[in-house]
């Protein structure tokens, strides 16, 4: 009989309703499943699990595979319920954070008196002043938002065993976070103001910075949900301004001192106001950006953090001038940040460090015990909660692991692993002087490209002897790659016969040839490989539990990048004269997007950088640990795998164009190469036929990978250049965008 019901339940499963293509690959993400593991189970290939959770074209499994299928979606949904739908807010404003507009604040003005419809107000009593859409002249003359004048309830010092919880408002109704992820905060007219995402302004109660914590947590609804279902909700933000740091006893601009420590001392009044209302700071104390907090009461965080432009949190080399902008115009740029790639936590690198944290957290809730409870456990394909030791070869001079050397000892390329990006250049031929042209073109979004799909270790390294190359396995390989000659490599299934004198090598930054042995990531030997060279490494450090940990990062940074170029008027789907058209003076259609899309560029490269990160002072001495080697994201073998992907891709690109055109790379500085041309645009460099790129190929778009239109000097220029500073090979690639060159660019 009870083959019977199995046999039933099977067939009733065969037929059963599978949740939508969206939330298949919600629920497979949320549990840290990947497409990989899930084709293993199911004995299936990775391409129809894709297709299973295509948006696009979903293909519906069919036979015992749906069987198993509905029932590991059953299972993953039972852990990890769908999130309610929120509700339809009181007012029809829609968020400008959401549609990516920043123009300026559009209000309507509220009369004093009774609450009208035109104000929603919260249970804090805060007010609530949505957008409306005045006439042109209106909004000229508009400067702030307007806000209606009836007062906050003062805010009363909760029991510090009891933190105040940012997720149940006072009256029970609302959403957790539907004021946004964050507020600027300032004064006005003796009134402090919170400016929040999408036009909203709140009037707050607190008069001294501890309140203004309390407020943010029991009453503001500041916040942004998680990112991945074992994730946590991420702190509210609030961004002081110059107005709101007088009103709460701080300084509107740091000291040398300060500067250098990068926080106020902690005998400041204010700190130890903080310190009297149980709140307290992270070790980095009370700086540019600052996290103030209490510890959590079980699963209940207490935890604001603080933005302070004055004292230069928003470096102007990624934000621009934002830090100056108006309050109501600072809101909605750093809310569309927050919207498209997270509240930021810290300078772009700092950000785009948290971010892999925020998609892969490195602990998860594990299934019920016996008891019902749940217990914390390991994330699969996430770094862990520990750190791990890289191998020798991987670590930067001065860590622990290198404690033995000699002092001024100097690292070889057999003791050391050396993957950076290209700074090569060459002498033009004489062919090449006389075309009148320069043409630079950079890769989009290079490095986030690089990362796309490459697998990288998850845990520690170990250690093999005389390995055979497997190019699925992330890791460290001591292998010769002198014999690698590029006059003949293999482009795809043909061997080729190119000038290698004009092809930077792509085993080594300088472009030059290796002589011997050294170190490389796992990318670069497996390029050799490509081009049809055959390897044999000595040794090798290879890490044997490894994953796409950073595809996830690279997509939600790839679509904020795309639809913030696209709301600059750059499509992903333009051909190649209406691109370069596009990208002409792209930035001054709207500067505060720019901005925007120069922080998501600035959080890829930092947020790589920031993987191997190096003492910053701290009285470090080497041989010692710095405060960086703690965390689980410290990964310099991941940052060299990216950087090594990165370098072949190019490269790649560069040798089939040689194939296919005869034309070499005169200069390459990091993603942006320069080429000689008869004329100044991208167009007179790049193959096109019947509008195709030639395959494998440089292509112009805006998407992660594809090429823009970099800069245009002469010739002429370049010669000039060289002569002047006496140098034949000056790399060209760094000044192609402007033409300014200076001594201080030459290092002289």
């Amino acid at each position: 009989m009870s083959e019977l019901f199995d046999a039933v339940d099977a067939l009733v499963a065969s037929r059963a309703p599978l949740p939508p293509a969206q939330e298949r690959k919600r629920l497979r993400t949320a549990h840290g499943l990947t497409l990989d593991e899930v084709a293993a189970v199911l004995k299936v290939r990775r391409a129809t699990v894709s297709g299973w959770e295509s948006v696009k074209k979903t293909v519906e499994p069919r036979g015992p595979e749906r069987e198993a299928y509905a029932r590991l979606l059953n299972k993953l949904a039972e852990l990890y319920p769908a999130p309610a739908a929120p509700k339809e807010p009181a007012s029809t404003a829609v968020p400008a954070a959401c549609t990516g507009t920043l123009a300026p604040v559009e209000t309507q003005t509220v009369p004093p008196g009774p609450v009208s419809d035109a104000a929603d107000t919260t249970a804090s009593g805060s007010t609530r002043t949505p957008v409306s859409a005045p006439p042109a002249a209106a909004r000229a003359a508009t400067s702030r938002p307007a806000r209606t004048t009836r007062p906050s309830p003062p805010t009363r010092r909760p029991d510090p065993k009891k933190a105040p919880r940012a997720d149940t408002p006072a009256d029970g109704t609302g959403l957790r976070f539907e004021n946004g992820p964050l507020a600027v905060v300032d004064v006005e007219d003796g009134q402090v103001l919170a400016y929040c995402t999408g036009g909203l302004v709140l009037d707050v109660p607190a008069k001294s910075l501890p309140a203004l914590v309390e407020w943010t947590l029991g009453e503001a609804r500041l916040g942004q949900p998680r990112l991945s279902g074992a994730g946590r909700d991420a702190d509210p933000l609030l961004v002081l301004t110059e107005a709101a740091l007088k009103r709460f006893g701080l300084p509107t601009a740091l000291s040398e001192e300060e500067r250098l420590a990068g926080r106020i001392p902690e005998g400041h009044r204010v700190v130890k106001q903080l310190a009297r209302a149980d709140w307290k700071l992270t070790k980095r104390g009370l700086g540019p950006w600052a996290r103030i907090y209490r510890p959590a009461q079980g699963s209940e965080r207490a935890c604001v953090q603080l933005c302070i432009p004055a004292w230069h949190a928003l470096d102007a080399r990624h934000w621009g001038g934002a830090g100056q902008l108006p309050p109501a115009e600072l809101a909605r740029m750093l809310g569309l940040y927050a919207s498209r790639v997270m509240t930021p936590r810290g300078s772009t690198a700092v950000t785009g460090l948290e971010l892999m944290t925020a998609l892969h957290p490195p602990t998860r809730a594990s299934a019920p015990d016996t008891d019902g409870r749940r217990h914390s456990e390991h994330n699969p394909g996430s770094l862990g909660k520990d750190p791990v030791d890289p191998a020798p070869c991987e670590a930067p001079d001065g860590h622990p692991l290198l404690a033995d050397l000699p002092r001024f000892h100097v690292r070889g390329p057999r003791e050391k692993l050396f993957e950076e990006a290209y700074d090569w250049a060459r002498p033009m031929t004489d062919a090449e002087c006389t075309l009148r042209h320069l043409v630079g073109i950079d890769v989009n979004m290079a490095f986030a490209a690089g990362a796309n799909g490459l697998l990288v270790g998850l845990g520690a390294p170990t250690h093999v002897k005389a390995p055979r190359f497997d190019p699925k396995l992330p890791g460290s390989w001591l292998v010769d790659l002198s014999h690698v000659d590029l006059s003949r490599v293999k482009v795809g299934k043909e061997w080729v016969q190119l000038d290698g004198s004009l092809l930077p090598s792509p085993f080594t930054p300088k472009g030059e040839r290796p002589e011997g042995p050294a170190w490389y990531a796992t990318p670069t030997v497996a390029y050799a490989v490509e081009l049809g060279y055959e390897v044999r490494p000595l040794e090798a450090y290879v890490r044997y539990e490894n994953g796409r940990y950073l595809d996830g990062w690279y997509q939600r940074l790839r679509d904020a990048y795309l639809a913030t170029m696209a709301d600059l008027g750059v499509r992903a789907d333009m051909d190649p004269p209406e691109f370069l058209a596009a990208m002409h003076a792209y930035q001054e259609r709207d500067p505060h997007l720019a901005i925007v899309a120069s922080a998501i560029k600035a959080t890829v490269k930092g947020g790589l950088g920031k993987l191997r990160e190096r003492p910053r002072g701290e009285g470090w001495r080497p041989g010692q640990p710095w405060r960086a080697l703690s965390r689980p994201t410290w990964r310099p073998d991941i940052r060299a795998a990216v950087i090594s992907r990165t370098r072949t891709n190019l490269h790649r690109k560069v040798v089939k164009h040689a194939a296919f055109t005869g034309r070499y790379p005169v200069a390459i500085l990091s993603d942006c190469v320069v080429y000689a041309a008869a004329g100044p645009s991208p167009l007179d460099v790049l193959p096109y036929r019947d509008g195709k790129p030639l395959p494998g190929g440089f292509k112009l778009g805006v998407n992660p990978g594809l090429v823009k239109h970099e800069g245009t000097q002469t010739v002429l220029w370049g010669e000039e250049v060289r002569e002047r500073f006496d140098a034949p090979d000056l790399n060209l690639a760094r000044y192609i965008k402007d033409g300014a060159v200076t001594d201080v660019d030459n290092g002289e």
